[in-house]
């Protein structure tokens, strides 16, 4: 029998209400290590406002979201900021593409490695030696993200003049660059034609294994969701109607009523 999974994050009953509006009721769920899960729905189901709970941008209105560190130990993270979820091994990308346009490639993963540097103020005033070596280690990591992201050839390039799926690439870099256990993926096949698409699917599952990452991301390209995730959670009105394998999804009756319709048979 195969070791059972451990959990990253749990979510109990956590809720959210906005001016007496109940934007996401009673939301439970156990990601284990190493999981590729997702979250489905219609739009205005609550996805994305999941998302900004777990990863410290909302404060659920009840319930508690438990995340296990980099360390192993247990923090209770409900009134968490997003920045400190980010040391603790969370990091997420966003619907609508959230880079420094102005800034390299290169320069876009850099920023993201601040958390881990080793170096203090009297460090880099005076250049000493662990300055120097800390920045080739950061050369380094940088480097070695844009390889595994296929984007070392674009390092000196400016963010904003990358095409459309290089720039979501990069987004998914620069959440890398802060070392995440857990790494959320909002809407990462967005905009992208089948080629890129099926690329993104083939990345996702690199770095998942390299990085030894428990992913949950939102999708609308059920095709996309359904080849790439072994868990699927399906919102409606802020409440899961539904969870299982893609093939128990697939054929759920109420996630076709509420969502799927006539795409339930091309998935």
């Amino acid at each position: 029998m195969s070791e059972e999974r451990k959990s990253v994050l749990q979510a109990a009953d956590i809720s959210i209400v906005f001016g007496g509006l109940t934007a996401v009721a009673n939301f439970s769920c156990d990601l284990k290590e190493g999981e590729l899960i997702g979250l489905i729905g219609p739009n205005g189901a609550g996805k994305t406002t999941v998302f900004n709970m777990l990863s410290g941008v909302y404060t659920p209105t009840s319930g508690q979201i438990t995340f296990w560190d980099r360390n192993g130990k247990v923090r209770v993270t409900n009134k968490k900021s997003p920045a400190q979820l980010n040391k603790m091994g969370v990091a997420r990308t966003f619907q609508n593409i959230r880079l420094f346009n102005s800034q390299t490639v290169a320069d876009n993963v850099r920023i993201a490695l601040h958390n881990q540097r080793i170096v203090n103020p009297f460090d880099v005033l005076l250049r000493l030696p662990r300055f120097r070596r800390d920045e080739q280690l950061m050369d380094q990591k940088v480097d070695q993200l844009l390889a595994i992201l296929k984007l070392s050839e674009k390092k000196n390039e400016l963010a904003k003049n990358l095409p459309y799926g290089e720039q979501r690439k990069l987004e998914i870099a620069r959440a890398l660059a802060s070392n995440p256990k857990l790494l959320l993926l909002d809407e990462p096949a967005a905009g992208m034609n089948p080629q890129e698409t099926e690329e993104l699917r083939q990345m996702i599952e690199l770095i998942r294994k390299e990085f030894k990452l428990t992913v949950l991301l939102i999708e609308h390209d059920m095709k996309f969701v359904m080849n790439i995730c072994e868990r699927i959670m399906v919102l409606n009105y802020g409440r899961i109607i539904a969870e299982g394998s893609p093939a128990e999804i697939k054929s759920n009756p109420d996630v076709i009523k509420a969502y799927l319709g006539s795409e339930a048979g091309a998935c």
